[in-house]
């Protein structure tokens, strides 16, 4: 008699030793807890602050066309960086595609967009939405860009040279956060997100090209 008993052998994915679609749920649930969580930090540091993490959230047209063109310096600094074969800025794309890139690879292009969306809120509720203003509350403007970004540079600290970056944006999102002469948080969270949605797909395609030879 045939034999109807379920597949129960690896997918093509797992054969080659890549995540199956089944981890998608799991990844997206675990990431979007992580970075929606960020949203509730902010909320609870503003509470003990006396900051309202979305204060400065304004839907206006002029702070999504600042953000989007204020990705472009960010997504140049990337491709260049990316090319380069400097051992430093190597160990960085190593360590996405061997680390995030497996678990982005399952998600679909709304998951990316809609993951990048929450990421950038929260990361940006809680540096520019009350870092920041609390340092310049203490220390003034200067020393608001000082506390938040050196936090941002710290938590990004996959090493040395990638918490330096991650510095050096915070201070460009911080500087995004005032252009336009009204301080508008949307500005830098357009610019977070639309930055980390492109960052995914290269890294995805990266990723997959690898995978397939």
């Amino acid at each position: 008699m045939p034999d109807h008993s379920p597949n129960t052998g690896p997918t093509p994915q797992e054969a080659r030793g890549l995540p199956g679609d089944t981890d998608r749920p799991g990844f997206l649930r675990t990431a979007f807890l992580f970075e929606g969580g960020l949203l509730g930090v902010a909320y609870l540091l503003g509470w003990l602050t006396d900051i309202d993490p979305l204060a400065n959230l304004r839907a206006d047209g002029a702070a999504v066309s600042h953000g989007m063109l204020g990705t472009l310096p960010l997504l140049l600094l990337f491709f260049w960086s990316y090319r380069q074969p400097h051992p430093e800025l190597l160990k960085i794309k190593r360590f996405l595609l061997e680390t995030l890139a497996p678990q982005l690879s399952l998600c679909r292009w709304y998951d990316m967009l809609l993951l990048s969306a929450v990421a950038a809120l929260g990361e940006e509720a809680l540096f520019r939405g009350v870092l920041q203003p609390w340092g310049e509350n203490h220390w003034g403007w200067v020393g608001g860009m000082l506390v938040s970004n050196l936090l941002f540079g710290l938590v990004h600290f996959i090493t040395p040279l990638y918490g330096l970056l991650a510095l050096l944006i915070g201070v460009y999102l911080g500087l995004m956060l005032d252009i336009g002469g009204q301080r508008n948080l949307l500005t830098p969270v357009v610019v977070h997100g639309f930055y980390d949605f492109i960052a995914f797909w290269v890294i995805i395609q990266t990723y997959r090209a690898e995978s397939a030879q």
